[in-house]
């Protein structure tokens, strides 16, 4: 690759998928997605790209325009925003080839431009939280993937006229999340005159610990636990999940909560990290705490529901309980764990709702009492859920088990034994509600006369993609584990924290 081109990636990561939008908007139903499908793709190389260069501990600064912070934007990529970054450019790469027969069958062909053009600006805004060092930038780059989830969501009222009160719900939530952040990034421009992040964090360090830094601190935390949907801020979640659409489902599961976990890491760790006894006790007595009972009561309720992806949402709500988990051990180890699992729910979780959108495709409806036989109908797509489901629990050879493996790992380090128990106890409440899937899907009989093909290969293909990278990356974890290692330690590096 050229060195001038190789030099202008960071931007490239973002900018493609800007320009790309009204392109697909213009090109209507083939060409938007086919433009879609392109731009993600790129984006992709150019995120594997960035993470290969970064492994080694080195650190990419772009300077937008030439104009050097704290004055300009900084593009800033170490190992965990570009972990991140691949995460979120991959889950659209393989996402979009099962929209183009999911999308087609949920929503209007006239509005096939929009969604892509939607889609697009999603996957720009997100990517753009997580390679901005500039910390209104995220601000902004937040609430355009959130404007556009808020489209994509609603595109699901072609078939259920919820999913209008679904992204309503979500754009209140959003919304009341989005301004707690932007009122504590004021309260820190207020007392630093400035936003680059890094230029952020020196100066707090240099006023040290006030009343006005705490305040910023709370609102931050607070907005952002609203964006993560943690328990109890998750209600806009559930249904938000189940009215959108199959592929809307699967693309905001993998990657809107995962985005939200990497900037709570980038402002704990390499913004306010001014003092440890202030944060260890929020983290320690408020989101610990909160984490654990959203563990235990998201997956009690996951286990009875009676609508699949209902089901796989509230699991979603349990696994950030996990991820924040992690966070709140304040331990490289913990961190590790809450940065690996980034990765590893994403693919587990995306496999799943892949399924879930099959079974609507041939079925109309993810009731559970609506999909008896299905695994007989539909082997491939079932099996395929199972396969995920496999990884939710934490099974051997998942990637779900390497995660928790690290996670208990580090609460066993910290000598929290009843933590330990409450892990392993919400992942057995996992096996209660996969297992309910799994009788209704081979333990029952079909319904007489009623004949439902498998999927197509358009959609099986990606969804075995996912299940492949599960399967893969949960016997030879040794990239996704140095990539997290990496991340951890430069959270640890950018942080003044005393680490035990």
């Amino acid at each position: 690759m050229p060195e001038a081109l190789a030099n202008q990636l960071p931007a490239l990561q973002i900018v493609l998928a800007l320009i790309a939008a009204p392109l697909a908007a213009v090109a209507g139903r083939r060409g938007g997605w086919l433009v879609a499908m392109v731009a993600s793709v790129i984006t992709f190389a150019i995120a594997a790209t960035l993470l290969a260069s970064v492994l080694d501990g080195t650190v990419i600064a772009y300077h937008m325009g030439g104009w050097a912070p704290p004055l300009g934007i900084e593009y800033r990529v170490d190992a965990l925003n570009a972990f991140v970054l691949v995460i979120i450019s991959g889950v659209a790469a393989l996402t979009l080839p099962y929209a183009r027969t999911s999308i087609a069958a949920e929503v209007a062909e006239e509005r096939h431009g929009l969604f892509y053009a939607a889609f697009l600006l999603c996957l720009a805004g997100l990517m753009g939280v997580a390679i901005t060092a500039d910390a209104f930038n995220l601000f902004v780059f937040l609430e355009i993937s959130s404007l556009s989830s808020y489209a994509l969501i609603a595109a699901g009222a072609e078939r259920d006229r919820r999913a209008l009160t679904a992204a309503y719900n979500y754009l209140v939530m959003g919304t009341i999340g989005a301004t707690y952040f932007v009122i504590g990034l004021g309260f820190l421009y207020m007392l630093t005159g400035t936003l680059n992040m890094a230029d952020l964090a020196q100066r707090l360090l240099d006023l040290g610990d006030n009343r006005t830094l705490r305040m910023g601190f709370a609102f931050i935390l607070i907005g952002l636990a609203l964006k993560l949907a943690m328990f109890p801020l998750h209600l806009w979640l559930p249904n938000a999940y189940a009215r959108a659409p199959s592929a809307v489902t699967v693309f905001i599961s993998a990657t809107a909560t995962k985005v939200i976990v990497y900037a709570l890491l980038r402002f704990l760790f390499a913004v306010f990290a001014f003092d440890f006894a202030f944060q260890g006790q929020v983290l320690r007595l408020v989101v610990l705490p909160l984490a654990l009972v959203g563990m235990v009561v998201a997956s009690t309720v996951a286990l009875f529901q009676h609508d699949l992806k209902r089901m796989l949402a509230y699991s979603s709500v349990a696994q950030i309980g996990y991820m924040l988990l992690g966070i709140s051990i304040l331990s490289h180890g913990g961190l590790m764990a809450s940065v690996i699992h980034l990765f590893n729910h994403a693919v587990a979780k995306a496999a799943l709702f892949m399924a879930a959108g099959s079974f609507f495709l041939r079925t109309g409806t993810t009731s559970l009492r609506d999909l008896s036989g299905i695994g007989r109908d539909m082997p491939w797509t079932t099996a395929a859920f199972v396969a995920g489901g496999l990884s939710i629990i934490g099974v051997p050879l998942t990637v779900g088990f390497v995660s928790k493996w690290y996670l208990v790992e580090a609460v066993i380090a910290e000598g929290w034994w009843p933590v330990v128990f409450l892990v392993v106890g919400t992942s057995l409440i996992a096996l209660g509600y996969i297992w309910r899937v799994v009788e209704v899907a081979y333990l029952r009989e079909a319904p007489e006369g009623v004949v439902r093909k498998e999927a197509p290969l358009s959609m099986l293909i990606p969804t075995w993609g996912f299940v492949g990278l599960s399967l893969y990356f949960g016997i030879n974890a040794e990239l996704t584990s140095a990539a997290a290692s990496r991340a951890a330690n430069a959270l640890i590096g950018a942080s003044n924290l005393f680490w035990q």
